[in-house]
């Protein structure tokens, strides 16, 4: 739907209509993710939030086009700050995607393994994972009987330049795991519905890893 460089962007809606995006793409494809959300009957001036899971760049590309056109709030962990800030370039990855990233300042900085955000109706959970990156985190929230995660990156890959750890990565998907969501909107491999499927997509990363 967008650019192919591109990580899946998700948007989440509150009762008040105010909007939440979930990562923003690797920056060419801004003006076609702003027509994807006018398409859908809603108003980007009404992204109130910006969550970055974690600092490479076709997830935090077009987060300074967000943030400077609309005024959203950025969220994202306090480990990937230096990426996110630009104060280590090296770390979004950039150069694997041959873009340049313009840095965005990071207005709610996550701290702890696990924080709580309510942002109209909703109750989102931020979920430290590292592995892929220091920073790296999921966003779970419960809608009925059903738990949504987010999580984009959690099959990795894995490269020293951005400072992955299989190690941490292994321990953060047995916390990703033990969610027990019922649904998984992943960063690049699509949606899965159901928790057996939650389960064998993230276990099956597991055992390759092995």
């Amino acid at each position: 739907m967008s650019d192919p460089r591109d990580c899946m962007v998700y948007l989440l809606v509150t009762k008040d209509l105010d909007l939440v995006l979930i990562d923003c793409g690797a920056g060419p494809s801004f003006d076609t993710l702003v027509r994807t959300i006018e398409g859908s009957d809603l108003d980007p001036k009404a992204i109130k939030y910006l969550v970055l899971t974690h600092g490479h760049i076709d997830h935090i590309g077009a987060a300074s086009e967000f943030v400077k056109t609309y005024g959203c709030k950025v969220i994202a962990h306090e480990e990937d700050l230096d990426a996110i800030e630009g104060k280590n370039p090296s770390k979004t990855a950039a150069d694997w995607y041959e873009l340049e990233y313009h840095p965005v300042k990071v207005d709610d900085l996550i701290k702890k393994e696990e924080e709580t955000r309510r942002i109209g109706d909703l109750e989102l959970h931020f979920l430290h994972t590292p592995g892929h990156t220091p920073g790296s985190m999921v966003v779970y929230l419960d809608i009925g009987s059903k738990r949504i995660l987010f999580g984009q990156d959690i099959h990795g890959p894995f490269d020293p330049s951005f400072g992955s750890d299989i190690e941490k990565w292994r321990a953060s998907m047995k916390k990703v795991l033990a969610l027990k969501a019922d649904i998984l909107c992943e960063g690049h491999y699509g949606i899965y519905y159901g928790k057996d499927k939650v389960e064998e997509f993230i276990q099956g990363h597991l055992d390759g890893m092995l």
